[in-house]
């Protein structure tokens, strides 16, 4: 195995090991990069230190990704900007050009400069003949096996866009061939977003092309993305940074890839689910046996073996990087324990007979050696993390303290691709407390506390007031004590929003913070919300996961229930109701009761002595649930037909409420401003009067 502990440092954190801090300029030199906020500041001197500390034992002298992320490389594209119909950009890799270069930047982490310069290896690369990608196209890649008449393809990434301009770039270089199946690995969207960029589903009704897909596939896809995708969609921008300019003192890329494709997400739904743990296909020639994986990275996701080949692809289970417990924008905490478990599977039934293992992201490994070294290191790195999380819980450390205990063995940690461009051991190690035990600490005091807001006036009562916070915050952010200043400093904000001197401080000190970030969300986060302070809400809105074809995926069953999460309980407090939903083209039924300002409903049941019932085929529904039409215009056509009280539609129709995802995540000292709906978001109207 490599010897991780040779070590090779970048120039800047050398100087600073050996106490040359002087050396390396702390003010802008003539060719030094300008900050895109004229508010914001360079990395201090204490960053730099912190910086150094962190990356002093990092293995940089281990360049074998740098070999196998170039290894196959066919052709790049002819324009690193992809556009949308309407010109919009959907993706854009000039705007990182910063990173084409082999200067070291102090505003960025070392080692997440080494994962983004990797990332920016860009185009269609060969596996082994027959399996080709292309990567730097998306958050994803794209994966393309020959069959024998057409291509198999595995993750059409996020959007149709980048989608179709990969299929392009293939065509161009290894010729034309027709797309025989797609493959979804999991329920994630930058793994199927972009499947209408390369396949017509006009095809796929005709038989002519399979969409495959792991069990569990369209709940997963539909729920993670719609019923809290509002709340989502705001946090996305933190861990994301979708607002942040690309810069060495903003968005410097985001691990598993540069960024995420900004297109019209679509889907078209699945022709075969592989059910069973492990299924063998033949497609097209190619066989291939499916390892069904869930609970692990998505509640829905499998992994396939080339047995002829000796290929293995991992979907996003085994990738570069220590991925997400806990993922920021919000998600179900997922499960490290069984996400080992998968992996030791994976390792003893393949891993010891393949050749190659490539997966979603990063880029593939080669050799029967390295293929079981990344294995055995992810697995014990998932394991280690739930392990170990629970051996302090089971000794008495909570939930707020397990990130200032938790160390990751040096033996895994110095694997690079166990680093936490993805996940983080801070957010991850809370994430398995939270999983087992919650998010109480054990503390009565936290069981039901203040709100922030009601809470901090009394801090700085406390504290002195204003004026001494501001003077001590100072104090503490000179000396680069910042966790110290943003412990009093966020106590100000959140007591007075308007206080411009505060949050100003607040966001140098945030700054500061997110310039010491490994991880690309925990840097994001931090500069998001330097960036909100000095500058107010964002204006513009980040992409939404709930595009149509989403919103027409969901079961009616799930659109019902997202009714009832959009349903404003204080508007309907004196408004009950039974009716039944019936739509004749699937032959389903839906009870539904509306009560105590709670819509529910029930599937294949019929309410007795109904209020009201609706009769529309789910094709026409589709329509309301897309936004397309409102379900009153459908009664007035006759499209649907209503027996009963309508006028109960109309008055529920008042009370849903149409999220938008510009409500502030730190106290805001301005009005959210009003934004024209996306096209691309759920809209569902019923009758209004």
């Amino acid at each position: 195995m490599h010897n991780s502990h040779n070590i090779r440092c970048p120039l800047f954190v050398l100087f600073l090991i050996l106490g040359l801090s002087a050396t390396y300029p702390l003010h802008a030199a003539d060719d030094a990069p300008k900050h895109f906020d004229p508010l914001g500041k360079p990395p201090s001197e204490h960053t730099l230190k912190v910086i150094a500390e962190d990356s002093a034992n990092l293995p940089f002298d281990d360049k074998r990704d740098f070999d196998e992320a170039n290894k196959g490389f066919i052709a790049k594209p002819d324009n690193w900007k992809v556009t949308g119909p309407e010109g919009n950009v959907v993706w854009d890799l000039d705007r990182y050009d910063f990173f084409r270069s082999d200067k070291d930047f102090p505003s960025i982490h070392p080692s997440l400069q080494r994962v983004s310069r990797l990332n920016m290896k860009v185009g269609l690369f060969e596996v082994i003949p027959g399996f080709y990608q292309v990567r730097g196209f998306d958050l994803a890649n794209i994966t393309f096996v020959r069959g024998k008449t057409g291509w198999i393809v595995l993750d059409p990434l996020t959007a149709p866009e980048v989608a179709a301009a990969a299929k392009a770039l293939v065509d161009a270089e290894l010729g034309e061939r027709p797309i025989v199946a797609v493959v979804y690995s999991h329920s994630h969207v930058d793994h199927w977003g972009g499947v209408r960029g390369i396949v017509d589903e006009k095809d796929v009704e005709a038989g002519k092309v399979k969409i495959i897909a792991p069990r569990g596939f369209m709940e997963h896809a539909v729920s993670e993305n719609v019923f809290a995708g509002n709340a989502m969609n705001r946090r996305v921008q933190y861990q994301y940074g979708t607002q942040l300019p690309a810069s060495p003192f903003g968005h410097a890329g985001q691990g598993l890839n540069m960024n995420v494709a900004n297109g019209a997400t679509g889907l078209i739904q699945p022709t075969t689910i592989i059910e069973d743990d492990f299924e063998t296909l033949t497609v097209d020639g190619v066989e291939m046996e499916f390892m069904n994986t869930p609970g692990g990275e998505a509640p829905s996701q499998a992994h396939i073996w080339f047995p002829k080949d000796k290929v293995y692809w991992t979907g996003e289970d085994v990738t570069g990087v220590f991925h997400n417990v806990y993922t920021l924008r919000g998600a179900l905490v997922r499960d490290p324990h069984v996400w080992s478990q998968h992996i030791n599977r994976a390792l003893y039934r393949y891993g010891r007979n393949a050749d190659v293992m490539m997966a979603s992201h990063h880029w593939p490994r080669w050799g029967n050696e390295r293929v079981q070294e990344v294995l055995r290191g992810q697995r014990d790195l998932y394991a280690n993390m739930n392990n170990y999380s629970l051996f302090h819980a089971n000794q008495g450390v909570t939930i707020n303290q397990i990130h200032n205990v938790f160390e990751t063995p040096e033996g895994i940690a110095k694997q690079w691709y166990n680093r936490g461009y993805h996940g983080s051991p801070e957010h991850n190690s809370r994430a398995v407390i939270n999983r087992y035990l919650g998010y109480w600490d054990g503390n009565p005091a936290t069981l039901i506390p203040l709100s922030p807001a009601d809470s901090a006036p009394l801090y700085v009562k406390m504290m002195g007031g204003s004026d001494k916070i501001l003077r001590e915050g100072q104090k503490l952010h000179d000396a680069g004590d910042y966790f110290l200043a943003q412990e009093i400093l966020d106590k100000l904000v959140q007591a007075e929003p308007n206080n411009r001197d505060a949050r100003l401080l607040l966001a140098d000190v945030w700054e500061q913070i997110g310039y010491q970030q490994e991880n690309p969300g925990l840097r994001n986060s931090f500069l998001q919300g330097a960036y909100e302070l000095r500058n107010g809400l964002p204006k513009g809105a980040p992409p939404s996961t709930s595009s149509p074809d989403v919103i027409r995926a969901m079961t009616t069953g799930q659109f019902l229930d997202f009714l009832g999460v959009r349903l404003d309980p204080g508007k309907v407090e004196d408004l009950g109701f039974r009716m039944t939903l019936i739509t004749p083209d699937n032959d389903e039924k839906y009870a539904i009761e509306l009560s105590d300002g709670t819509l529910t409903n029930i599937e294949g049941f019929e309410v007795d002595d109904p209020d009201l019932t609706l009769r529309i085929n789910r094709s026409d529904l589709e329509q309301v649930m897309m936004g397309k039409k409102t379900l009153k215009a459908a009664i007035e056509d006759g499209t649907a037909k209503a027996d009963g009280n309508v006028q109960l539609l109309y008055q529920l129709g008042q009370a849903l409420v149409t999220f938008t995802p510009n409500f502030p995540m730190i106290p805001s000292a301005e009005t959210v401003p009003e934004r024209e709906q996306n096209p691309y978001e759920a809209v569902i109207e019923l009758p209004g009067e």
